[in-house]
């Protein structure tokens, strides 16, 4: 694999940030952590914005995100232009958002599923590529409404 990607957490994302970083060291993929750097309480907007910002100028081709619930920092990154942050709870929903819409952020919820199946839903990320086609029209559209 030879993709780029940025990872950030909250402190409910911490431990399984850590972990998905070994898993990314097991897959050869280079990635950049910008914290947060313990299970210390922090505001997770600010981590979803140094990732989210990484991405939107180009700086990463793809990144993820984990905090409790995965929603705080989906919201956040999806406010900054070019971001398609999708929150995925399974290898489903996770390749889903990568077939058919292109996510280029992926906020996973640590506090929803366990650590096995965040490694599983990882995985399922990083292996499927955007399907194009019809869904490239689409992904076009959402583009559209950043102006």
């Amino acid at each position: 694999m030879n993709k780029k990607i940025v990872i950030g957490a909250d402190h409910a994302g911490f431990e399984d940030k850590e972990k998905i970083k070994r898993q990314l060291d097991e897959l050869g993929v280079e990635y950049e952590d910008v914290g947060t750097n313990s299970a210390e309480s922090v505001d997770y907007p600010i981590y979803a914005g140094k990732v989210a910002e990484k991405v939107s100028k180009g700086e990463f081709e793809q990144g993820i995100l984990v905090c409790g619930s995965g929603n705080g920092m989906q919201i956040a990154a999806n406010k900054f232009r070019g971001v398609r942050a999708a929150l995925a709870w399974s290898e489903e929903t996770a390749r889903l958002a990568r077939q058919h819409n292109d996510a280029n952020v992926l906020s996973v919820p640590a506090r929803m599923v366990s650590p096995e199946e965040v490694s599983k839903i990882i995985k399922s990320w990083l292996d499927t590529e955007f399907e194009g086609g019809r869904h490239k029209r689409r992904v076009e559209e959402i583009s559209e409404l950043e102006k």
